[in-house]
């Protein structure tokens, strides 16, 4: 047994990458889980020690020598005599350790020492490897293609077999058997059959590592990466921005005749790469997250809900709104706004923009007529509560308040009447109320027919009589 188990100590050590000290661990303990079964529970005076290379492993016990007559417990005890045969100066009291030949282990103890040693090296091997692979997660790592079942690409990784589930595969990639994969640990989780090892090619994660791995500036954080939005297999945004002002990120990113962004897209399998500036000014980074369009203007509609209009020339409307909307679509995204493309004329003819004026005119309208008419809630000393009650009744001019009669304001007002007074008292106060008299104009008949006459008539015109005027206060009757 112990040949065995020096010989599975080598095996381990260099063909899984297992620490030295958990194996000797877990040997050690199976050895001493086979000593209890076959010594009883309370055995635990055994010692496993290992020979130099691991060529071999020696079990001693350790017994508590006591007098022969004394001698009640064979498995923690060795009588007198039989330890001075081991040691000729042995006495009573001292602790001998005493070899024990592994063939005294009986089958059923070698067995579970066995089994013992192999379930605590399976946990161990598992739990090595979820921690090399999960300090990896967000990594690119490359393995083989081994297998396909339902969509989902087995990828060999070396120690452990990865899962390439087809929702993180690219639509423009196509794979077969041997093929090399290049991917992004995604996702490392333990399971009850091993480990489980995620890969993608499609999450955003993955470009920004491919950027790291090509672009040194990106690497080492003179340019800094501020947000990648991805259409995978179509196309990939990337805002980029530097401290250094001397540097032009974009430039940096492209590289000399486009070189760095070409290697990029040939990673990608032909998807697309846009490099841009991020800019704090919301304008100028909604402008640049469009490109290539070349944009005009940007208009902010609505600041608080992130609304925009970016307005370009007639033949630049299809490129900033890409094939199925994708350009405009990333560039929402990536800017987190709200984006609506348009042509100038389009923008002109917009019917928010006739909205809008609609409310400039009804809004000039209202001014117009409020300076025509004396509105209330111009009146100097005029409370917020009477302004309110005013115009719950339908009263906001001057001339509406005073058409009303008394007994119809205390109807209608919401109001106390001192209250009341108290506005009349403002009315009165601060405008001057002109009342136009009605002067009746005084008829004049004549006095035999009735018939209306005029002063400068001498004779009636009905019934021919003569006419005289009397003069009394110096004017005529």
């Amino acid at each position: 047994m112990a040949s065995e188990m020096a010989e599975a100590i080598r095996q381990l050590i260099s063909e899984r990458g297992i620490p030295e000290e958990l194996i000797l661990r877990t040997v050690e303990n199976a050895i001493k889980a086979a000593y209890k079964k076959k010594y009883g529970e309370n055995a635990n005076n055994v010692i496993v020690r290992f020979r130099e290379n691991y060529e071999g492993v020696e079990i001693y016990a350790k017994k508590t020598v006591v007098a022969d007559d004394d001698l009640e417990d064979e498995v923690l005890e060795i009588a007198l005599t039989d330890a001075k045969e081991l040691a000729e100066d042995a006495e009573v009291g001292d602790i001998l350790e005493i070899l024990i030949d592994p063939s005294e282990f009986d089958f059923q103890s070698v067995t579970v020492a066995k089994q013992t040693t192999r379930q605590s090296l399976r946990e161990i091997s598992r739990d090595t490897l979820y921690a090399e692979f999960k300090s990896k997660e967000g990594e690119i790592i490359i393995g083989y293609y081994q297998r396909e079942k339902n969509g989902n690409i087995y990828v060999d990784l070396g120690k452990v077999e990865g899962i390439f589930p087809k929702r993180f595969q690219s639509p423009r990639e196509v794979y077969h058997q041997g093929d090399r994969i290049k991917a992004l640990i995604q996702e490392v989780n333990k399971t009850s059959t091993g480990l489980e090892v995620i890969l993608s090619r499609t999450h955003s994660e993955f470009v920004r590592k491919l950027l790291e791995l090509e672009i040194p500036e990106i690497y080492d954080k003179t340019i800094e990466i501020f947000k990648i939005v991805r259409e995978p297999g179509y196309r990939t945004k990337v805002a980029v921005y530097t401290k250094k002002p001397d540097i032009d990120p974009v430039g940096a990113c492209v590289g000399p005749k486009g070189i760095r962004s070409q290697l990029i897209t040939q990673e990608l399998e032909g998807e697309k790469v846009d490099f841009l500036k991020y800019d704090v000014n919301p304008k100028e980074f909604i402008r640049n997250a469009l490109s290539p369009a070349q944009v005009k203007e940007v208009h902010i509609i609505d600041e608080a809900r992130k609304i925009a209009l970016a307005v370009v020339d007639e033949h630049e409307l299809s490129v900033a709104i890409g094939r199925n909307g994708l350009n405009v679509k990333l560039a929402n995204r990536l800017c987190d706004w709200s984006i609506d493309v348009m042509t100038e004329e389009q923008y002109l003819q917009d019917e928010r923009n006739i909205e809008l004026k609609k409310a400039a005119d009804r809004l000039f309208a209202e001014q117009q007529a409020s300076e025509e008419e004396l509105l209330m809630k111009h009146l100097p000393g005029m409370k917020p509560a009477w302004i309110s009650a005013l115009d719950a009744a339908g009263i906001r001019t001057v001339e509406e308040y005073l058409e009303m009669e008394d007994s119809e304001r205390a109807e209608k007002l919401a109001l106390s009447a001192d209250d009341i007074q108290k506005i009349q008292t403002i009315i009165e106060e601060n405008i001057e109320i002109v009342q136009e008299e009605i002067v009746e104009e005084e008829h004049l008949v004549c006095p035999d027919c009735g018939a209306p006459i005029t002063e400068d008539m001498d004779h009636c015109p009905s019934c021919g009589v003569e006419l005289s005027f009397e003069v009394e206060d110096g004017q005529k009757e």
